[in-house]
């Protein structure tokens, strides 16, 4: 998971990509990195760390132009320390071109033998975004006899990326003196919306990104989301030209979006994700009533901030007390997406603190977004412990998270999901609560469905059924041998 953006402006672009990033850092924080274009000449800078911290004033100065891309990074391939990793990535043939990347490629060995052993391509880290622009740009190399570039030509290039990669991606590249492209894979698992508003008298300034929230941000009109397939090219000049470029799309978004990952105030696919989350707080909540004892709960707490929506509900639909007996940090990352456990586990702790006096002698229903590797649940229950609760029922308003997630998410082992091999009432005692109650399937599906056109939802990670079909045993015991969480 990554939040990226590309803008095309009548203005300077250097501060409008820098404000949307700022917006879309809940989505990466291990690095970031923004990539303008005035004329045919990139200016790129890119640091570890998050948007406030990794960008000087110089740095800023520098970035001309009055087109521009810009990404945060949560590393789900390649190695989250490496700086060289930071995207955006930059290649100089043919025009030249720079991408910026959300989600996973899933058939990076293959294409790694073909870039070396037929397109004569060197890559220089393990991300596979590296991959995707060097996949892209041979493409757009056969497709090219001058230097003439019409949107035919590049479309036809990204049929041919649908047809040697496979995955997940939204992408947004800049081509040097020609405009801006943006992509989506054929299942649409990664989130891209196209939004679009008056410059000056005449013409019309464009903006891509992962979230609605940054077109509401900058004025922008939502035009739609960019389809599944779909290729748009959108000229230095502001003219934007669209194409279906895979023969089979088919729309099926990653849930753990409206689950977690992205911002309640964001809408996407057409489904807003603060409503999606408090439909699934209703759901939660007839399975709660079911398998639990209403004497055994005096208050319903979320753990903050994206489980709130599911909790007031909860805590509504039932009947009971709704309290905030744990505050937040928010100068602390968010503890999912930090590289490496050992991280992940000193962060709890510095994220969340118990206040005593909401816990105390109390019978504490706890609803979290989701329980993935445990770590942060485990040190929470603890935590409501050691404040002072009776007992802790804990509620996930997602399904057990029992396999791998490939398409953009950083669970790449079983072995680290506490779910996986797990019973529920295992899982609790592992926990350290009394009760444990998980979302349903059936239920997750519909409270995000509800109301929507979407038919389906990727779910791999709760049920083992990868959309894209191309996901073998062979591959997830690769993935897990070789590509550290």
């Amino acid at each position: 998971m990554c939040g990226i953006v590309g803008i095309v402006s009548s203005q300077p672009a250097n501060q409008q990509v820098y404000d949307a990033l700022l917006l879309l850092q809940h989505r990466g924080q291990d690095s970031t990195g923004i990539s303008t274009a005035d004329g045919s000449t990139f200016y790129s800078t890119k640091a570890k760390g998050q948007v406030r911290e990794a960008y000087r004033t110089r740095d800023m100065r520098g970035l001309l132009g009055n087109m521009g891309i810009g990404h945060v990074r949560y590393a789900t391939k390649g190695n989250a320390a490496n700086e060289q990793e930071a995207q955006p990535f930059y290649v100089n043939a043919p025009y030249g071109i720079t991408l910026i990347h959300n989600g996973n490629l899933t058939n990076t060995r293959e294409l790694t033998r073909e870039l070396f052993d037929v397109d004569r391509r060197h890559l220089n880290t393990t991300s596979d975004t590296e991959l995707l622009v060097n996949v892209l740009a041979h493409e757009l190399q056969a497709q090219v006899s001058g230097a003439d570039l019409d949107p035919d030509q590049v479309f036809n290039a990204v049929s041919r990326v649908h047809e040697r990669v496979e995955g997940s991606y939204a992408a947004i590249a800049l081509i040097a003196g020609h405009g801006l492209l943006a992509f989506r894979d054929p299942f649409g698992i990664r989130p891209l919306i196209l939004g679009k508003r008056p410059a000056g008298l005449v013409g019309e300034e464009w903006i891509v990104a992962s979230e609605s929230l940054v077109l509401e941000s900058g004025g922008y009109e939502v035009v739609r989301d960019v389809a599944p397939g779909e290729a748009v090219f959108i000229t230095r000049g502001g003219e934007m030209f669209s194409k279906q470029c895979a023969p089979n799309p088919r729309l099926v978004p990653c849930s753990f979006e409206y689950v977690y990952l992205a911002r309640p105030d964001s809408i996407m696919n057409g489904i807003s994700v603060y409503d999606a989350r408090l439909r699934l707080g209703d759901r939660l909540a007839d399975t709660i009533a079911q398998y639990t004892p209403m004497g055994d709960i005096d208050v319903v707490m979320p753990i903050p901030d994206s489980s709130r929506p599911a909790a007031m509900q909860v805590a509504q639909k039932l009947g009971i007390e709704y309290r905030e007996g744990f505050y937040k940090n928010r100068y602390v990352g968010r503890t999912f997406i930090m590289p490496g456990q050992e991280e992940r586990k000193k962060s709890v702790k510095q994220k969340l603190n118990a206040m005593g006096s909401e816990f105390r002698g109390k019978n504490i229903l706890i609803v979290d977004d989701s329980i993935v590797r445990g770590t942060t649940s485990k040190e929470i229950v603890q935590m409501a412990r050691d404040a002072g609760a009776n007992k802790v029922t804990f509620t996930s308003a997602a399904p057990p998270v029992r396999f791998p997630h490939v398409y953009g998410i950083n669970m790449p082992s079983r072995e680290e999901l506490v779910a996986h091999g797990r019973r529920i009432p295992e899982i609790a005692t592992e926990l350290g609560a009394d009760y444990l109650i998980y979302q349903e399937v059936a239920d997750m599906q519909a409270a995000i469905l509800e109301g929507s056109n979407l038919t389906e939802l990727e779910m791999s990670c709760f049920t083992g059924d990868y959309v894209t079909g191309t996901v073998s045993p062979e591959y997830l015991a690769w993935v897990e041998a070789n590509q550290l969480s």
